[in-house]
């Protein structure tokens, strides 16, 4: 089937899906304020239903006060309950190496701690707000004017500047990410065909080369967005169009209360489940994408197009 390509963006071929499959469908979770008992019913509801996703992981136990906290992989009953998603075919990614911002050296240890627990090093990513080795995150995202607009904006909402790229600075680890992890997510959407989005994803961006290619994601952070995102309607529209969403979310965020999985959410999951689509992990869908089209290195123009999408979306709903 073909995919819906808006706004003019270029994409270099159309995707046909594994099994005559329609569309493809995953989550990144972002680990945020995860514990086993408040996202483990999600998970064991998504398994029962034949979806695979990818659950993100902080390695290392931080030392410091968290912004935003959660589970650890040195917390025993996590690590074994992560160990055992990766068992059933969940990719576990990574949310850097603990909760609070970390050194080059602690960065290094995370990583290979990691390697060390789940047999290899993490394929996907994604920054984690709270910690200023963030990777071309807050206003390094973007260029020329957007870039110096989000920089004031952040500035309002009391951020700071990431600097995991930046050469020379102690939390320098840009040449660690290019030699060790695959894919890093960055822009996201509001409408659910992540691929229509960002026709190009994966892609490597010369501008930014400690990373080897970046994907785009479908916004969905907490359960209500996420909900919204997923509805009846838009479900429909993803297989017309025959696309790919990879939702954006923190599943600690309301999808589950008392162990029961949040009712909308389950209703719009099992309606999901039960049509013909590719449910796989970030890493496999993000591997699937480069066989069938080749790599893609972003051209100025699809970059100026891409921020402009995200900031004027973002700019409604503050800085991360």
């Amino acid at each position: 089937m073909g995919l819906g390509v808006p706004d003019g963006l270029a994409v270099d071929s159309l995707i046909t899906w594994p099994e005559g499959k329609p569309f493809a469908f995953t989550i990144f979770d972002d680990t945020d304020r995860a514990t086993v008992e408040n996202v483990g019913p999600v998970y064991e509801f998504l398994a029962d239903k034949g979806l695979r996703t990818t659950k993100s992981v902080w390695p290392l136990a931080g030392k410091e006060a968290p912004r935003i906290g959660g589970s650890t992989c040195e917390d025993p009953e996590y690590l074994r309950w992560t160990l055992n998603l990766q068992a059933q075919g969940f990719e576990i990614g990574y949310h850097l190496a603990t909760y609070h911002t970390s050194s080059r050296d602690q960065t290094l240890r995370g990583l290979e701690r990691f390697q060390e627990l789940y047999g290899q090093f993490p394929r996907s990513m994604a920054n984690h707000s709270g910690c200023d080795e963030g990777i071309y995150w807050g206003f390094d995202r973007l260029t020329g004017y957007r870039r110096l607009l989000y920089k004031q904006w952040m500035r309002l909402h009391g951020r700071g500047a990431h600097r995991g790229h930046r050469k020379g600075d102690p939390l320098f680890w840009g040449d660690i990410c290019r030699d060790r992890i695959e894919y890093v997510r960055n822009f996201q959407f509001s409408d659910i065909n992540t691929l229509a989005g960002c026709p190009m994803m994966p892609y490597h961006d010369p501008g930014r080369p400690f990373v080897n290619q970046w994907f785009a994601s479908s916004e969905g952070a907490e359960i209500n967005a996420f909900n919204r995102c997923v509805s009846e309607a838009n479900q429909d529209r993803l297989e017309e169009e025959g696309g790919a969403c990879i939702m954006y979310t923190h599943l600690a965020s309301g999808f589950s209360e008392d162990g029961r999985v949040q009712a909308r959410f389950a209703e719009l999951m099992d309606r999901l489940s039960r049509r013909n689509g590719w449910f796989v992990p970030v890493a496999t869908l993000l591997d699937y994408i480069v066989e069938q089209r080749g790599p893609h290195e972003l051209r100025p123009e699809e970059r100026r197009r891409l921020e402009h999408r995200w900031l004027a979306g973002k700019l409604k709903t503050g800085p991360s």
